[in-house]
């Protein structure tokens, strides 16, 4: 088999890479004549081309000799190799109509399409993910963006930061107030921001604290599912039948708002289950949440704030009040700043990559080189030019008719 490492095409680019040098040269090591590698030559990624040639791996411009190819984030369409398999991000899953066209090519090139998001075990649970590390700098940029807000300190940007040592020695500038801080979720990303809250010390506490009490320091909460949505017919709330008809139920977040000054928004969302709160509640005298940190980054979705995404260049707009419309960042006293990066893990690429690599070498290499893998069927979208059974719902989407 001969694997390849794709350039990332998408524009503006991604700097993380799939693998890292030394894993290549472990791969290549472990398996021998089995696997064959070459990397495409970038100029963009954060390990340049003589990182990868010191490593003894096979610099390329053309990968059309591979039969896998690896990469970060969606493929361009012009770049889209016909039969091939690819592993990348694909955000096609909820019918994203700005990817309609990539599944539409993917399907015309008899590509077979294996999301990176839809690699589970045989639980059900993600495999490999950049979650974590998305939670890291989300939760570091809700810091930068409270810090710009209210002038209390002034951190580095995540991405000048070399890594996370550096990163960690700027969290020693934060100087916080006794607020409080709500985190939904309690997945890769949630942990990943709570990895934060314990750099600054700061104490977590009960749904109960957080609500009813009084502290003389910041503190800060992580919510479950169920502490912000209930049954619309009896305010009850039963996880299975969440997750399998979320339509059912209704949040009630709103006390929440009431006190939490951050909000850190972290946990995945299904467009059939309700939003957080909505647009208009934010013009109420009780909302005080001042600074979003919306990591799961979802356009008009669970947290309505987020009109539009932000990027690495500019990180934040603020959200008027009375209006609901997007302003300049920090350009009212009163409005509410938003970080809604949707590609966060690259403000630290190289430590990024290479958690990212290691999941990939020892889980899903060696099911690829397995005569059947049940885990690379779950989450194959498309294959000889058809959705997969699982990913039949996607018909219409592909079709054009929703």
């Amino acid at each position: 088999m001969k694997i390849g490492i794709i350039r990332e095409g998408k524009n503006p680019p991604d700097k993380r890479v799939p693998f890292t040098p030394f894993q290549l040269q472990e791969i290549q090591s472990t398996y021998g004549e089995e696997v064959g590698i070459e990397v495409q030559s970038s100029e963009v990624r954060i390990i340049n081309d003589q990182e990868y040639l010191d490593h003894g791996l096979l610099i390329v411009e053309d990968v059309s000799s591979c039969e896998v190819l690896f990469g970060v984030k969606e493929v361009p369409i012009p770049q889209l190799l016909e039969g091939k398999t690819y592993f990348f991000f694909s955000h096609t899953m909820k019918k994203q109509p700005y990817n309609r066209k990539l599944l539409q090519s993917v399907l015309e090139k008899n590509i077979r399409l294996i999301d990176y998001e839809v690699l589970t075990d045989d639980s059900g649970n993600r495999v490999v993910a950049f979650g974590r590390w998305a939670g890291i700098v989300g939760a570091y940029n809700a810091f930068w963006t409270y810090g710009k807000k209210t002038d209390l300190f002034d951190l580095k940007r995540a991405h000048e930061c070399y890594d996370l040592k550096e990163l960690d020695q700027e969290l020693e500038k934060v100087q916080l107030p006794p607020i409080k801080l709500a985190i939904t979720g309690t997945g890769r990303v949630a942990k990943g921001a709570a990895e934060i809250m314990a750099k600054l010390e700061i104490k977590q506490v009960t749904v109960e604290e957080f609500l009813f009490q009084y502290f003389e320091e910041p503190v800060y909460v992580m919510l479950r599912t169920e502490d912000y949505n209930r049954r619309k017919s009896d305010g009850g709330f039963d996880k299975k039948e969440f997750y399998e008809f979320p339509e059912r139920y209704e949040s009630h977040f709103q006390k929440f708002t009431e006190v939490a000054e951050i909000l850190v928004a972290a946990a995945y969302w299904d467009p059939k289950a309700p939003r957080l709160f909505q647009l208009e509640d934010i013009a109420t005298d009780d909302f005080q949440i001042s600074v979003i940190a919306d990591i799961s980054c979802d356009i008009n979705g669970s947290v309505p704030t987020t009109v539009k995404s932000s990027t690495i260049v500019e990180p934040v707009f603020d959200i008027d009040r009375q209006t609901g419309l997007a302003i300049e960042a920090f350009g009212s006293q009163t409005s509410i700043s938003v970080m809604a990066i949707d590609n966060l893990p690259c403000e630290l690429p190289r430590e990024a990559s290479r958690e990212f690599g290691q999941q990939l070498s020892k889980l899903i290499i060696p099911e690829l080189l397995k005569e059947s893998s049940p885990m690379l069927e779950r989450a194959t979208i498309a294959r000889d030019g058809d959705l997969t059974l699982e990913f039949m719902y996607l018909s219409d989407f592909v079709h054009g008719d929703e």
